[in-house]
C-alpha cells in the first residue's frame, strides 16, 4: 500500500484526486469549427488565473479537436476517448492537467451539431483567443448559397444571441413546462388582485405572450435593428440579397450558467 501511494504521489494523481473535490466555477467556453461539424465545450477551472494559462488553452483547444474527430456525443463519451493521437485517453490527460495546474478542472458539458446541408457559425464573448471565450454560441442555418453577406448576416444573429440568451428558436419550440412555471407564477402574483378569474385569466396570458417574445429567438427584438424582430430582419436579409437564409438550431453556454 505505501508503495502505491508514493507511485501516486510520483505520477501526481493522488494530488490531482484530493483536488478535483474542489468547485471549479471559472474556466472557458470553447466553440470549434471543421467543415459541417461544430462543438461548444464548457470546461471550468477554479480561477480565471489558469483559465488564461496557455496549458490550460493549449488542453481545451485539443479537447475541442478530440470532440469533433469523434463526434461525441456527451461529456462521458469524450472522457474514455483517445486523446489526440495519443495512447491516453482524456481522463488521463484532465487527471494529469490538474497535477500540473494545481487547481480543479472539470469538462462540465458539451454539444455537437453535424446538421445535414447546414451551414455552421460561432460568436465568443470576452474571448482570450479565436476558439475560446467566456460565452459561446454555435448556429447552424441554411442558405442557398454562402457569401460574405451571409457570413456577416449569420455572425451578427450568433452576436444577438450571445447578447439575449433565448430559450428557444420559436413559440412552438419552447419548453412546455418552462410556460407553465411562468404562468403559475403570474397567477400567484395576480391573486391578490381580487380581480375576476376571467381578468385574471386574459392578463396571464398577456403576460406569457410578453414572456415568448423575450426568450424566442425569432420573436425578439433584433439587437441591432430595434424597430424589427429577429424573423422580420431575416425576412428583409433575404429579401434584399434574394437569399433563403433560415435558422436551424443555436447552442449557447455561458460560462457558470445552470
Amino acid at each position: 500500500v505505501e508503495k502505491a501511494i508514493e507511485w501516486l504521489r510520483k505520477k501526481g494523481i493522488n494530488t490531482a484526486q484530493k483536488k478535483s473535490s474542489r468547485l471549479a466555477s471559472d474556466g472557458l467556453v470553447i466553440v470549434k469549427i471543421d467543415g459541417d461539424k461544430g462543438i461548444i465545450i464548457e470546461v471550468n477551472a477554479e480561477t480565471d488565473f489558469v483559465a488564461r494559462n496557455e496549458n490550460f488553452q493549449k488542453f481545451c483547444d485539443e479537447l475541442a479537436f478530440t470532440g469533433l474527430k469523434n463526434e461525441v456525443q456527451g461529456v462521458e463519451s469524450l472522457l474514455k476517448c483517445k486523446f489526440l493521437d495519443s495512447n491516453q485517453t482524456v481522463q488521463e490527460n484532465l487527471t494529469n492537467l490538474i497535477s500540473k495546474l494545481g487547481e480543479n478542472v472539470v469538462i462540465r458539458r458539451l454539444k455537437y451539431i453535424n446538421e445535414e446541408s447546414c451551414s455552421l457559425e460561432k460568436y465568443l464573448h470576452n474571448s482570450i483567443n479565436i476558439n475560446s471565450g467566456k460565452i459561446g454560441v454555435l448556429l447552424s442555418f441554411k442558405s442557398n448559397k454562402i457569401n460574405e453577406s451571409v457570413i456577416e448576416f449569420s455572425k451578427n444573429i450568433c452576436m444577438h444571441i450571445a447578447a439575449t440568451d433565448p430559450k428557444s428558436i420559436n413559440i412552438e419550440g419552447l419548453d412546455k413546462n418552462l410556460v407553465d412555471k411562468e404562468r403559475s407564477i403570474y397567477i400567484e402574483q395576480l391573486k391578490s388582485s381580487k380581480k375576476p378569474d376571467d381578468i385574471i385569466e386574459k392578463i396571464v396570458d398577456g403576460k406569457i405572450k410578453k414572456f415568448c417574445q423575450e426568450v424566442c429567438l425569432l420573436e425578439q427584438t433584433f439587437v441591432m435593428n430595434n424597430k424589427l424582430n429577429v424573423n422580420e430582419c431575416i425576412s428583409a436579409f433575404n429579401k434584399e440579397h434574394e437569399e433563403s437564409f433560415e435558422i436551424k438550431n443555436f447552442v449557447i453556454f455561458k460560462l457558470g450558467q445552470e
